[in-house]
């Protein structure tokens, strides 16, 4: 595989999305559905967070399908930012804020107080239950009466574990294949933006702040749903699941 190096950012995106749907085969789905969301509950001009944003994947299919949205992407990652503001640079329905989410104070970065939808997707598994609960607190806070939090992530159902070692190893097994094939893992990706001329600085950082990788907990879909709602959202439920993965919706 082959990557145009320095600001071509559109490359850049597309290399992402390449990997991450190496993880997630389904990606584009649960994005889908996640809109289909938004417009069904706060309309097609929603004020959107995009919550730990990373490259703004989340954003670019919002304005594609919104052009009258906005939306404000907030993270820690200083090359994934470089990628999303080199994206969106020309584009003032976007703002991009650099912020700790596990900095209480980090909402008073953000240039609105409240939000249509907060949205999020394959990033709070790296914080563990009690940071992540309080995170939905302050997200309950966030969002308008009458607006939605949605995330997509990995949620395992402790009480099924023969089906989740089942669906892990067929999930492995294509992984395997694909790569294979020539697709770029997580790490590989991360050393082809190490050796780009620009991304090289925010990629040495980014490593800074986060080490190699870090995990945190990965609870059910149910825990999430009852969480958010002891947060302050009067409704929560999965709106849509795969074998391994589930997208809860949260209104307020």
């Amino acid at each position: 595989m082959t990557t145009t190096v320095g600001a071509d950012w559109q490359a850049w995106q597309e290399s992402w999305d390449r990997q991450q749907e190496w993880y997630l085969p389904d990606r584009e789905e649960r994005f889908r559905v996640m809109l289909d969301m938004v417009e069904a509950l706060v309309g097609p001009e929603p004020r959107v967070l995009d919550l730990a944003c990373g490259t703004g994947s989340i954003t670019a299919r919002l304005l594609e399908r919104f052009p009258k949205a906005v939306s404000t992407g907030v993270d820690l990652d200083p090359a994934l930012l470089t990628i999303a503001e080199g994206t969106f640079a020309d584009d003032d329905r976007v703002t991009f804020v650099t912020a700790d989410l596990k900095d209480p104070d980090w909402p008073t970065l953000l240039p609105y107080d409240s939000y249509d939808a907060v949205l999020t997707a394959t990033a709070l598994h790296w914080l563990h239950s009690e940071p992540l609960a309080a995170l939905y607190g302050q997200v309950a806070e966030l969002v308008r009466d009458g607006g939605v939090f949605m995330n997509a992530d990995h949620m395992i159902d402790e009480f099924t574990p023969r089906i989740n070692a089942a669906e892990r190893a067929q999930r492995h097994a294509h992984m395997d294949r694909a790569k294979a094939a020539g697709v770029l893992d997580w790490s590989e990706w991360w050393q082809l933006a190490a050796k780009d001329p620009v991304l090289a600085g925010p990629t040495a950082r980014r490593f800074e702040i986060y080490g190699e990788h870090a995990d945190g907990d990965t609870p059910s879909a149910e825990w999430h749903a009852r969480v958010l709602r002891e947060q302050g959202f009067a409704e929560a439920r999965p709106v849509w699941r795969s074998p391994s993965d589930a997208l809860v919706l949260a209104l307020k």
